[in-house]
């Protein structure tokens, strides 16, 4: 397939058919990467986008073998298996993706960019094998993904999460009730609360809080800073 030359009907054809494919899975991706970005995953709109795109992208390698791959059958008949292949780069580039994610205390990053790399090896078993418009028409979609989904991402509506740990003298804790309702005041629903009783009298809460307004983390930590009978507290956002 000759990406330069004006193409034919038939190819044309092709072109739109390969476009569908690589554009329907760009849209599934990044409408189940939405719902995980509103709930505050840190695998989410992106991170999403990036890994559907590029297991059609693959998938096409097999679907067009015909495409890319002529067959000379005067010269005997050939059998490959393109996959194996694909496979193998595939499962070398899943070791390095893995290895640019990390984890910061309750903050997970690098999802994204695991995503980039894995997809970018898609493109390069495409361009190896000659497959080119899939190749530049995905290069360009990735682009469109980590740029401008970027900016997009940041309009959407999304639940912020962070780990809130108060400790209060054991003979001062402030009651739950108390509590929960200077949460409710700034915002915060709470998930998973526990209490936690230590050695010289120190009494503890632990919970995961969520809000749709990240602004309210700081006006949390002021208010509990400003508050007598909080002995110590951690409030550690999470997400990517």
């Amino acid at each position: 397939m000759d990406l330069f030359n004006m193409p034919d009907a038939d190819t044309l054809a092709l072109y739109k058919e390969i476009a569908r494919h690589l554009l329907f899975a760009m849209v599934a991706g990044g409408l189940i990467g939405l719902e995980r970005s509103f709930h505050g995953r840190p695998a989410g709109f992106r991170t999403h986008t990036l890994v559907c795109l590029a297991s059609s992208l693959l998938m096409l390698v097999t679907l067009y073998q015909g495409v890319w791959f002529e067959q000379d059958n005067s010269k005997g008949t050939v059998t490959m298996d393109p996959t194996r292949m694909a496979q193998g780069i595939m499962t070398g580039i899943g070791f390095l993706g893995a290895g640019v994610i990390f984890k910061e205390g309750l903050t997970v990053r690098g999802l994204t960019t695991a995503a980039s790399i894995w997809i970018t090896a898609s493109i390069g078993v495409l361009m190896g094998i000659g497959f080119y418009f899939p190749a530049v028409l995905a290069t360009v979609l990735t682009l469109v993904a980590l740029v401008v989904l970027h900016r997009v991402e940041r309009f959407v509506p999304t639940h912020t999460y962070a780990q809130l740990n108060v400790r209060f003298d054991r003979q001062k804790a402030m009651p739950e009730a108390d509590l929960r309702q200077l949460l409710k005041e700034h915002g915060f629903t709470i998930a998973n609360l526990s209490y936690r009783l230590e050695e010289g009298d120190a009494f503890e809460y632990r919970m995961m809080l969520r809000t749709m307004r990240p602004k309210n983390l700081a006006v949390l930590a002021r208010s509990l800073g400003t508050l007598k009978v909080v002995e110590q507290f951690r409030l550690s956002p999470t997400g990517d």
